[in-house]
């Protein structure tokens, strides 16, 4: 746990869930699995959580919940944002329903702070929170040592469900961004619609460590996607359109159909040929994408090209940007921590400590945040 941090996005960490296993090439550096390794490699909650390799310390898949960190944001009266288990995964196969249970009973006895979520396992993510909307049973009940720590919330009952709701609980929690991690197009392309289908105040990505070209298009605001749900979504809309009264086909640069005059002439799907694309107002998008480079031992060169790429399509789509950092790489061209510009005659990038790289993104700092209803 850590009130104050130097994640720049963040004003506090709860390690609540330690332990992991490695799933994609993003894992491969992972800073926490380093640290549980070395420096924590015997303190309590990291013991054991890691095996010696040839490669360096990795993940054995135990995961280890942390009470007191648990239960800390019950003791913050000052508002935070508050990130979940950097050390871990919440939704990791071997984390059991009920530490997931608790976790987020601390996030719904603490609507003054704003709980930021990230997780690799998307598809549980999902599965464990659509549960949420259907199991009425569910109820999160304090430990009998939580009414001191959670005043003036002595005695609640959360009950996550659409019905029997206290009137002071809202479903999905207000308070609660929801994220997954993608570093590169393929871990994108099947984590982020699991992402999308999750009940979410806000639904956030992380591309960091970036270690290529991502296009995020068909997720962000103002994409099309099939009239008829067939799955289809993308950032720009089919050449052929269709009436949605006669049926007719072909190429319309107006609003009207040119067969029977009617408005509402829309596009093709290029899935299924016959029905209407457009995006629903209640399309669930991308509510705000984090970018950052890779630091530490080892650590792998972000193009400067993949970083502008999602800043330019977030700021197609009206969506909030959050450049992190560069990372041990900076690239030729590119404003160092301090304002001076890194260029050599060969183009080759700066390697150095993130601190001197900076998060300067072609000369300008990227620090837009989701908009909290106030």
């Amino acid at each position: 746990m850590s009130d104050g941090t130097k994640i720049e996005w963040t004003d506090a960490t709860v390690n609540a869930i330690n332990g992991c296993t490695v799933l994609s090439p993003g894992c491969t550096n992972c800073y926490a699995m380093r640290l549980a390794g070395t420096r924590l490699k015997n303190h309590p909650t990291r013991k054991g959580l890691t095996r010696d390799s040839k490669a360096g310390p990795v993940w054995t898949g135990e995961v280890r919940l942390n009470e007191e960190q648990l239960l800390q944001p019950l003791r913050w009266k000052r508002p935070r944002r508050i990130f979940w288990n950097a050390h871990g995964d919440i939704f990791h196969p071997a984390v059991p329903d009920a530490w997931i249970d608790r976790c987020f009973a601390v996030m719904a006895l603490t609507p003054h702070h704003i709980h930021q979520v990230l997780t690799k396992r998307a598809d549980r993510m999902r599965a464990f929170v659509a549960s949420l909307g259907t199991v009425v049973e569910r109820v999160f009940s304090p430990p009998h040592h939580w009414p001191s720590l959670a005043e003036p919330h002595a005695g609640f009952f959360v009950i996550l469900a659409p019905t029997g709701l206290p009137a002071r609980l809202e479903w999905p929690l207000p308070n609660v961004w929801l994220g997954v991690s993608a570093e590169d197009q393929t871990r994108a392309d099947g984590r982020i619609p699991d992402l999308l289908a999750t009940p979410a105040a806000v639904r956030w990505l992380s591309c960091e460590p970036l270690l290529g070209r991502v296009d995020i298009g068909k997720w962000m605001p103002g994409s099309y996607e099939c009239a008829e749900e067939c799955g289809w979504r993308s950032s720009s809309a089919p050449d052929d359109e269709v009436c949605h009264h006669c049926g007719w086909i072909g190429t319309n640069a107006g609003e009207f159909c040119n067969k029977c005059g009617h408005q509402d002439f829309g596009h093709v799907c290029p899935r299924c040929e016959a029905n209407a694309v457009h995006q629903h107002p209640d399309t669930p998008n991308l509510d705000w994408v984090v970018v950052g480079g890779e630091s530490g031992p080892g650590s792998r060169p972000m193009h400067d090209s993949w970083a502008r790429s999602l800043r330019d399509q977030c700021t197609d789509a009206g969506a909030p940007f959050f450049f992190k950092q560069w990372g041990q790489w900076l690239p030729s061209g590119q404003m160092t921590a301090d304002g001076k510009v890194w260029a050599t005659g060969c183009g080759h990038p700066l390697h150095a400590v993130k601190s001197m790289t900076g998060r300067y993104l072609d000369g300008n700092l990227h620090d837009a945040m989701p908009q909290v209803p106030a």
